[in-house]
C-alpha cells in the first residue's frame, strides 16, 4: 500500500492503517520525543499523546508537504505543551541580554552521553536548546512556540550550552584521569 492510501485511511479511522503508520515513524518520532523530555517514560506519554492528536488531525493534512515533517512538527508541539502552562521560562528584559556564543565540543563524547545530560538540563533551557540547536528553529519562531520573549529564548540557549560544555568537560576530565 503506497503513502497516500494509507493517509486516506487513517482519514477514515482505519484502525489498522493507524497501527501501520505508527510502526512506520515510531521510532524517529520516539526520537523527538527523547529531546523534548526529560526520561524515558516521559518521552513515551508525549509519543502516545502526539499520535492521538496526528490521528484526530490527519484528516486536515493536505500532502502539501512531507507526513514525516508534519507528524514532528505535532510531535513537538505535544511536547512542548506540557511546558507552556507550567510556567517554566523566567522573562528575561532584552535590554539586558547579551549575545553569547558557547561552542560545545562534543569530540570523545557519544551521543547517549551528550543525549542524557540534555535530558538533565531545566526544562526551560532543554527546550530552547533542543528546538535551536537541534531543530534550527530561530529563536524569533522559539519565542512564539513558547510564548516567551526573543531575549529569554537567547539567554536560555547560552545558559544551556554553559551547562552542557561544563559537563561535558568534567566529563572528559574524568575519562582522561581514569586512563592513565
Amino acid at each position: 500500500m503506497s503513502l497516500d492510501q494509507l493517509i486516506e485511511r487513517c482519514k477514515k479511522n482505519d484502525v489498522q492503517a493507524q497501527s501501520q503508520l505508527y510502526k512506520l515513524y515510531a521510532s524517529k518520532l520516539f526520537s523527538v520525543c527523547l529531546k523534548y523530555s526529560r526520561n524515558y517514560v516521559e518521552a513515551e506519554d508525549n509519543l502516545q499523546d502526539a499520535y492521538l492528536t496526528i490521528f484526530k488531525k490527519i484528516i486536515q493534512f493536505k500532502s502539501n508537504g512531507s507526513l514525516e515533517g508534519w507528524m514532528k512538527r505535532i510531535t513537538i508541539n505535544t511536547a512542548l505543551q506540557r511546558y507552556r502552562s507550567v510556567g517554566v521560562f523566567d522573562i528575561v528584559n532584552e535590554d539586558q541580554i547579551e549575545e553569547v556564543t558557547v561552542e560545545i565540543e562534543d569530540d570523545g563524547v557519544s551521543l547517549d552521553y551528550l543525549l542524557s545530560i540534555i535530558q538533565e538540563l531545566p526544562d526551560r533551557y532543554r527546550l530552547v536548546f533542543n528546538l535551536y540547536a537541534l531543530d534550527d528553529y530561530s529563536h524569533k519562531e522559539i519565542a512564539a512556540m513558547l510564548t516567551i520573549s526573543t531575549g529569554t529564548s537567547k539567554s536560555n540557549l547560552a545558559r544551556a550550552r554553559m551547562i552542557l560544555k561544563d559537563k561535558i568537560k568534567h566529563y572528559k576530565a574524568s575519562h582522561n584521569s581514569q586512563s592513565l
